[in-house]
């Protein structure tokens, strides 16, 4: 194979040079002679290795797959735990922390040590956590694994040390949370139920101490029954056995009475006094039928009961409870006050809630004023304070995943004013009727940093839609929503076929997003290949939608390919392009003229009006060709400065004059190169149906792909899917028509065609999913940023052997018809101001076209400068031929002038084209050209390119096309995402591998900086979404609903601590209620209840090694470090213990005072006294 390329390097040199350009230029790794050295350019790199470290800043969105609910009432801190391991901290805006247990196992449940900065977790795997959370990274200091039981349940009594815990045998054990080690007191389940039971009570499903008597421990088992323990004397006070299941269990403040609700939708009230029945047993949604019984509910998983002051009258909140007949209806939070029933339809199903109330205190009026309620995809805040129960303005984005996100784009340091203006527009848009009290998750402190700047986060969505987000500092904070689909009329029930073969029930997801933040111009690529230009308008507009219509057709002779009889083993087999045969299309009875040159979508055809923010100008549609749909865009650049906007998929070019509304450019690949074509190109043969043809045409191709790599791709619906499961993955891998599966892993776009070999095939349902696509559906995907994800994976010798065989049968001595069976998509584009052609001396506006095949041509244009001539005259559009050559696709280009800074597109300086005409300040153009020629004079003429591919990055010197640097970036992986970026006040070139590794190179040596294996690619979501930014700073999908900021950069890392927010703040425990006189006498003797005489090591002894593994966190150091380092926030406690405890002592000073002189009169008055009465005889008194 070495000498084979060796070989091939001799034809690439050696093929024919035109005036313009030539192959030969960018095919050689060396440096050609005629280039200038690096030493004659002079440019000083300042980056160094030191400047870059990896490390997650903050995460944004609703926590995937929430499983638990906890809130601290004195910190008010809200904590989430997800069912891979995660754990969401939140408080005020910008208090927003991510912790994640190491194991990936679920959190069961929650357990705050109110306002003493710590937090147990109960994961899935039988473990205990506790959390230091009094520093800004919190760190677990303790673990505890249990070996031979399974944790069902815990709870923390307020103010205590020791830690119930209830178990899936039924047995209740003690731990301490300081040592975070077992007591030996354990509530053995035999003990605690009566002998004569013959059954087993089942798991322990509740614990919870009585407000009357701390000493009593009151616990709940699965089948029904109740057991009040008394832990003094180790014996049960009372039991209750219920025939329902039990499901939660609720105290009165007082101590008397508690609440339960069961399996059967009933809730059932308890009073101390008499056990042997509920003296109240109600079906809150249960209707009475004519024979008197009530009719079957679901369960009523959860109920709080509640007191108030200002009310006789207890809430009653639970969820569930609904009657089995209602069956198309939502998940419902029920509210009782009283005889008042309001039931609250929730969009999602309900995984937990939580009562919010003034005090912490179990034993006191609660005072409830908030339900927190946590759904499987949203988070509300209910107001209890007024009587229609509205609820909060979400402070958080939890809203990121409304519609799944299909991609994103990531803008640092933007002109200042673009966020304000933003935000403007969309707070017109703002839903109202929301609670206008405070938001009630206000705890921890968080500060503006001092190094901030504008950053916005661009989201697209599968229903079309946008979203602008305000992300600067570590917030993000919603700015702006923009609809796609108003652009196109709504198709009716007959029309509904031919956009159902091209996309399923998402016909508007968006694809791929292009802004200009100067000029304000925004566009986007629609899965239905279309593109749509927004202006942005502070004003509103009645106007009407300019549409064009593109026929992009590449003729067969552009494809390469083997001979006939190698595309027999990948295509003989059906199975081996799509899991089932397909049927015919809804339409496909139509004759191919009446499905020729028909746009998928239809726009809007009359006067529209636009309110003010981003308004829809033009419509570039691609259409049928010949009974096929139009091939997925897969590139686009627009440059406000021409005017031009440019797109490219695997058939072709196309370049528009937006201000012209005209296209100037619509040829196919083949084409634009002319006669310095660097590839042999075979005529096709004649294709065996039209649906294989369709099937491999969306195939993009690597160059120089090793041999021992096997590549499999993925589709759209797998992007999207609320999944993370491996199973419904590979089912969703399936339905693409040009899936290949193998270990349930995939490739890259541009991945060489398979061997001999069936797709899985899925069962169930998917089945006639799969068969509603019509012939040539081609998969949502984008070459150059990976919309279809990637892993190289190891193939077996039979694999090797099957395309060993393949390539000895190759019928062409050139590299390019071996292997390969694929029309070159266009994969990346870029408006410039470069040099077309070797002999030119000035720049000029050029588009720079990469491939799939890693090639990269230079179309020059001829722009008028005049600005009435611009909007006449026609634009000339040139191909020279100009050819460079790089391995694999094409990526990113960049340009830099002779002194290494970076040179940005020209653009044009926003204006508002809808704004009142002003007779004094004409509305004129006004652009903005970053010319090198300051760097020209001092460096020479020209300038440097930098063009990365998925395996290689290359730096040419132009006009001369010289070659002067070259870097493999990778052998055995590939690039998903490259981007030359701003960081430390220079620039460098970041790339995201699908080994999950990211690096970085100076700019223009390609010197390594930064090589991090960071995150493994076991996600297709986060290969499509992965994106850099200037500043070091990075983003991509953690999961279906959740966005992670990272950075690359040393000095974000530095700064980070100041950056992120407080979680704990030192505050004053309220104090317990004074129980007066009567009521601690009567109330029992709670207050001299000591739970260190029961559980500790001297009165119950050591437990037993083998139940439970003491596990030293290693945020023990941490903690000790966080201890230390928190030594400010005890300062601050102390400071503020001292600031009360003088308070008090002046207070006790100024008492003490009045009491000396309040003596001192008496002692005079008493002297006086005794002085007049001195003389004076017994009877005179």
């Amino acid at each position: 194979m070495k000498k084979f390329r060796k070989v091939l390097d001799g034809l690439t040199t050696s093929s024919p040079v035109n005036p313009c350009g030539s192959p030969a230029c960018g095919s050689a790794a060396g440096t050609p002679s005629t280039a200038p050295t690096p030493r004659e350019l002079e440019i000083q790199e300042t980056l160094m290795s030191e400047h870059f470290q990896i490390c997650k800043t903050v995460r944004h969105g609703f926590p995937y797959q929430p499983t638990a609910l906890a809130f601290d009432p004195v910190q008010k801190i809200l904590a989430i735990g997800t069912r891979s391991g995660g754990v969401r901290l939140l408080g005020r805006p910008g208090v927003d922390c991510h912790c994640q247990h190491e194991s990936g196992a679920a959190v069961l449940q929650l357990q705050f040590l109110i306002n003493e900065g710590a937090l147990v977790t109960a994961c899935a795997d039988d473990t205990l956590h506790l959390w230091n959370l009094r520093q800004r990274r919190p760190a677990i200091l303790h673990s505890l694994k249990f070996n031979r039981e399974r944790i069902t349940f815990c709870h923390l009594p307020f103010q205590s040390k020791w830690l119930y815990v209830g178990t899936e045998r039924g047995n209740t054990h003690i731990v301490n949370i300081e040592s975070f080690i077992l007591s030996g007191y354990v509530i053995m389940w035999n003990k605690a139920i009566e002998l004569s039971t013959k059954t087993h009570p089942g798991p322990v499903v509740h614990l919870s101490d009585s407000p009357k008597d701390e000493g009593k421990l009151l616990i709940g088992f699965e089948s029904g029954t109740i057991v009040m323990w008394d832990l003094r004397a180790k014996r049960s006070d009372f039991r209750i056995y219920y025939d329902e299941a039990i499901h939660s269990v609720s105290w009165h403040h007082e101590g008397r009475q508690f609440m339960c609700s069961h399996s059967d939708g009933s809730l059932s009230m308890w009073n101390l006094r008499n056990t042997a029945k509920p003296f109240q047993v109600t079906f809150p949604h249960g209707k009475t039928q004519r024979d008197g019984r009530k009719e079957s509910c679901k369960p009523i998983l959860k109920v709080e009961y509640k007191t108030s002051r200002n009310s006789s009258e207890a809430f009653v909140v639970f969820s569930g409870g609904l009657s089995y007949d209602k069956a198309g209806r939502r998940p419902t939070l029920t509210i009782m006050h009283g005889k008042a029933i309001t039931v609250l339809e929730m969009d999602y199903p309900i995984v937990d809630f939580l009562v919010l109330c003034e005090t912490p205190y179990l034993n006191e009026v609660q005072e409830p004023y908030a339900v927190v309620v946590l759904l499987e995809k949203d988070f509300v805040v209910v107001d209890l304070t007024q009587s229609n129960f509205p609820i909060f303005e979400n402070a958080y984005p939890m809203d990121i995943h409304e519609s799944p996100v299909t991609c994103t784009a990531y803008f640092a340091d933007c002109p200042p004013d673009i966020i304000p203006v933003v935000y403007s527009i969309g707070a017109k848009h703002k839903k109202t009727g929301y609670s206008h009290k405070e938001w009630p998750v206000s705890g921890g402190t968080w500060t503006v940093g001092s190094q901030t700047y504008p950053e916005i986060i661009i989201t697209g969505h599968a229903d079309g839609s946008i979203k602008f987000w305000d992300a600067t500092a570590i917030t993000l904070q919603m700015l702006y929503k923009l609809k796609t689909s108003k652009v196109f009329e709504k198709p009716k029930s007959g029309d509904m076929g031919r956009s159902a073969e091209l996309v399923e029930e998402d016909p508007y997801a968006i694809q791929m997003i292009s802004w200009c933040p100067q000029s304000r111009i925004f566009c986007v690529v629609g899965i239905s290949a279309h593109v749509i230009m927004y202006r942005f308008s502070k004003h509103d507009a009645n106007t009407s939608i300019t549409s064009l219509e593109v026929r992009l057709q590449c003729e067969m002779e552009d494809v390469i390919s083997p001979s006939d009889t190698e595309n027999t083993p990948c295509f003989s087999d059906p199975s081996g392009l799509s899991p089932q045969p397909q049927p015919p299309s809804p339409r496909s009875n139509m004759p191919d003229s009446v499905r020729d040159s028909i746009p998928c979508l239809k726009v809007k055809d009359r006067m529209i009006r636009m309110p003010p923010g981003y308004q829809a100008e033009l419509v570039v549609q691609l259409l049928w060709v010949d009974g096929e749909p139009p091939q997925q865009i897969t590139s686009l650049d627009l440059n406000s400065a021409y005017g031009l906007l440019a797109l490219g998929n695997c058939n072709g070019l196309v370049v528009v004059d937006y201000l012209q509304k005209t296209i100037l450019l619509c040829m196919s690949t083949l084409e634009l190169y002319g006669s310095a074509d660097p590839f042999q190109r075979l005529t096709r043969s004649p294709r065996k149906n039209r649906q294989s043809t369709s099937d491999f045409c969306m195939r993009g191709l690597s160059n120089f792909y090793s041999d021992s790599k096997k590549r499999i791709r993925t589709s759209y619906q797998s992007l999207t899917e609320l999944s993370d499961n491996q199973v419904s993955l590979d089912l969703e891998r399936s339905k693409s028509p040009t899936s290949d599966h193998v270990n349930g892993h995939c490739t890259s776009p541009t991945s060489q065609p398979c061997p001999t070999g069936r797709a899985r095939v899925p069962g169930g349902p998917e089945g006639p999913r799969l068969a509603r696509r019509g012939p040539g559906r081609p998969p949502f995907r984008k070459a150059q940023s990976a919309a279809c994800m990637e892993v190289s994976l190891p193939v077996s010798s039979l694999t090797e052997e099957s395309r060993e065989n393949s390539f000895s049968r190759s019928r062409s001595s050139s590299v390019s018809s071996i292997d390969r069976e694929t029309k070159e998509a266009v994969t990346t584009l870029q408006f410039v101001e470069s040099y077309g052609c070797k002999s030119d001396t000035l720049p000029t506006p050029c588009l720079w076209v990469g491939t799939s095949l890693g090639l990269v041509l230079i179309i020059p244009m001829s722009i008028p400068t005049d600005e009435q001539e611009r909007q006449e005259d026609p634009v000339t559009v040139a191909p020279t031929g100009t050819v460079l050559m790089l391995k694999g696709s094409v990526l990113r280009f960049a340009f830099l002038d002779c002194g290494g800074a970076l040179i940005n597109s020209p653009y044009e300086v926003w204006r508002d084209q809808h704004a009142p005409d002003d007779p004094d300040r004409p509305r004129k153009r006004k652009l903005v050209n970053f010319s090198s020629s300051s760097s020209q004079e001092a460096s020479g003429d020209g300038h440097l390119a930098v063009v990365c591919s998925e395996r290689q990055a290359k730096v040419f010197f132009m006009p001369s096309q010289a070659c002067l640097y070259v870097h493999n970036i990778t052998e055995s992986s590939f690039v998903l995402r490259a981007d030359v970026v701003s960081v430390c006040n220079s620039v460098c070139l970041a790339c995201f591998c699908a080994n999950g590794h990211i690096m970085t190179l100076s700019l223009p040596s390609l010197r390594p900086l930064l090589d991090v294996s960071y995150l493994p690619l076991t996600d297709m979501r986060i290969a499509r979404t992965f994106c850099f930014t200037n500043g070091g700073q990075a983003l991509y999908l953690c999961s279906p609903t959740e966005i992670q900021r990272i950075t690359y950069s040393q000095e974000i890392c530095d700064n980070l601590q100041e950056m992120l927010g407080e979680l704990f703040t030192p505050i004053e425990t309220p104090e317990a209620q004074n129980r007066g006189f009567l009521k601690g006498f009567f109330g029992g003797n709670a207050q001299t209840f000591d739970r260190e005489e029961l559980f500790g090591e001297a009165a119950a002894g050591k437990a037993s090694r083998s139940l439970a593994q003491h596990i030293p966190g290693q945020g023990r150091m941490e903690g000790m470090k966080a201890a230390a380092g928190g030594v400010v926030g005890e300062l601050a406690r102390a400071r503020i213990a001292l600031d009360e405890r003088g308070q008090r002592l002046g207070e006790l000073e100024e008492r003490t005072a009045l009491m000396m002189t309040s003596a001192e009169s008496f002692s005079k008055h008493a002297h006086e006294l005794m002085l007049k009465c001195k003389d004076k005889k017994w009877y005179q008194f």
